[in-house]
């Protein structure tokens, strides 16, 4: 994963520790002043949009001064938050795992080994690592080929009992099912990049004289690939996985090179075949199959991996709005808390995670935000952003959130393209949701006086393109707010720019798309 320069780094953390404080006190009761008033019409204004005549929207400012509440619409609605859920899921995290939290892949042998030949199973056991990389896999297998085992006489074994074996959430999309942004969820998994796309492959194509060529990253024969693509004079090509099968269908014609992620249908065998070849590679051959199950009792550890900690995990994560962290790290503190790594047992954390904080949880479904019956209100997640500035981990936290106008893929994340050259670029700090007819956008920016500011918006049952630019408006605006002076509303109609218009998250449409 790229990292910032050390100045950079030195500037988020003393913005960060700006914002970190104690609580916030209960909300004073001020006199309107002709700075408020002049939010609130400019605001109303903005949400006037005829895009939004039919839609529902909940609008909430705060001052993360005082408490006092400076706008409010809908605040108390329920609503569909999208990837504004990441906010819930990555702040019970940060609380209940800790930001030094590692995720550890071992291999263990069971049985007696003798000269070169173990006489026994080996064993490949995850706890949900979701960077895990094939190199990391063939690392772990060098490790094993340096004790010196050559063969193995029994199977070779896939230990993801550390979760349990439901692989999708409940309410999710059946047309998701391939999609790489809504992988099986198991704590056996691979990335083929770093940006830690767990459980999914690049398949790749590319015109090789009069024939297609088709690649993947990594290297693999897990996938069945049926190539029915052409060479054509322009690149029109569908990649896609049959429902619930190992063979990826190509179609349509290639011109220049194209590039597709696609979710595996089951990571711990996927893992399980990367892991074998990885092992034949280091000259250790196993006789047995390859079977799930949990190592025996008594079975020794011969290698061992740990991740990056759950701090800096927190930047892909965020940034990159990843759904298989989201359900991963949900799994895990369920793990962690209950025993079981369960979603039920996870979502179960967060929520008493988010009560313990006086913050309002209506409905949790996923960790992700990828099901339609999450339900928040912008005052609730208003209440989650004030409620977390006073915990040690908000820094870090903080900083993980995309930040408007940054060209940095790892700085400005899913807001990188918008609010630039605005008085919100390099001040907003937020979160973004996207599905089909919801956006959202919820976090921290400093008013022109220096004032900081808390904020969720969120837009549901458009029927228009997604109107994120009806959010940056606001943001921007929230940024030149000034208690004291009002603001040329018509300047600041036209600072909002470069807002997508997709109905996903643009960091979930690959190649990068922001």
């Amino acid at each position: 994963m790229r990292r910032t320069s050390a100045s950079l780094v030195a500037g988020a953390l003393v913005a960060a520790l700006a914002w970190a404080s104690s609580p916030t006190s209960p909300a004073v009761a001020l006199d309107p002043s002709a700075g408020v008033a002049d939010l609130s019409q400019d605001i109303n204004q903005i949400l006037s949009d005829s895009r939004l005549t039919i839609a529902r929207a909940g609008v909430v400012v705060k001052s993360a001064a005082t408490g006092e509440e400076l706008y409010a619409t809908d605040a108390g609605k329920l609503l569909i938050p999208a990837s504004n859920t990441k906010l819930f899921t990555s702040a019970a995290a940060a609380e209940t795992l800790g930001l030094d939290y590692r995720f550890s892949t071992s291999v263990l042998t069971s049985g007696r080994k003798s000269g070169s030949i173990l006489t026994g199973d080996l064993v490949l056991r995850g706890t949900g690592d979701p960077t895990m990389l094939a190199e990391d896999y063939d690392a772990l297998a060098a490790k094993v080929a340096a004790e010196g085992i050559k063969v193995v006489t029994g199977k070779l074994l896939a230990d993801d009992t550390w979760f349990d074996s439901q692989r999708l959430g409940n309410d999710w999309s059946w047309d998701d099912e391939t999609a790489y942004y809504a992988a099986p969820i198991s704590a056996l998994t691979a990335s083929p990049d770093r940006d830690y796309d767990a459980g999914s492959v690049v398949v790749a194509v590319a015109a090789d004289g009069d024939k297609v060529k088709v690649s993947t990253t990594p290297e693999t024969d897990y996938l069945k690939i049926v190539n029915k693509a052409t060479v054509g004079t322009k690149t029109d090509v569908l990649i896609e996985r049959q429902h619930g099968t190992r063979t990826v269908v190509i179609t349509g014609t290639v011109a220049t090179p194209y590039q597709e992620w696609v979710a595996v249908d089951d990571p711990t065998a996927y893992v399980s075949s990367l892991f074998r070849k990885s092992l034949a590679k280091h000259g250790v051959k196993v006789l047995g199959p390859t079977a799930a199950a949990a190592a025996p009792d008594g079975a020794k550890e011969v290698a061992a991996h740990e991740s990056m900690t759950l701090g800096e995990l927190l930047v892909p994560f965020m940034k990159l709005s990843n759904n298989i962290h989201a359900e991963i790290l949900t799994k895990a503190m369920g793990r962690k808390v209950a025993n079981q790594g369960t979603w039920s047992a996870g979502l179960k954390v967060s929520t008493d995670f988010a009560k313990a904080n006086g913050v309002q949880v209506i409905n949790m479904r996923d960790g992700s935000g990828l099901s339609r019956r999450d339900g928040f209100s912008p005052g609730s997640i208003a209440q989650l952003l004030t409620a977390v500035r006073g915990k040690p981990w908000f820094p870090t936290w903080y900083e993980s959130l995309p930040i408007a106008g940054n060209a940095d893929r790892f700085v400005g994340g899913t807001l990188r393209s918008r609010m630039r050259n605005t008085p919100a670029a390099n001040n907003v700090h937020a979160k973004t949701g996207s599905l089909t007819g919801v956006t959202s956008l919820s976090g921290y920016v400093t008013s022109a006086d220096g004032e900081p500011l808390i904020f969720s918006i969120m837009l549901n049952q458009y029927l228009s393109g997604s109107p994120k630019d009806i959010e940056d408006k606001i943001a921007v605006r929230l940024a030149q707010f000034s208690r004291a002076n009002p603001v040329n509303t018509t300047a600041q109609l036209r600072s909002a720019n470069d807002a997508p218009a997709g109905d996903l998250e643009c960091s979930w449409m690959k190649p990068v798309q922001c």
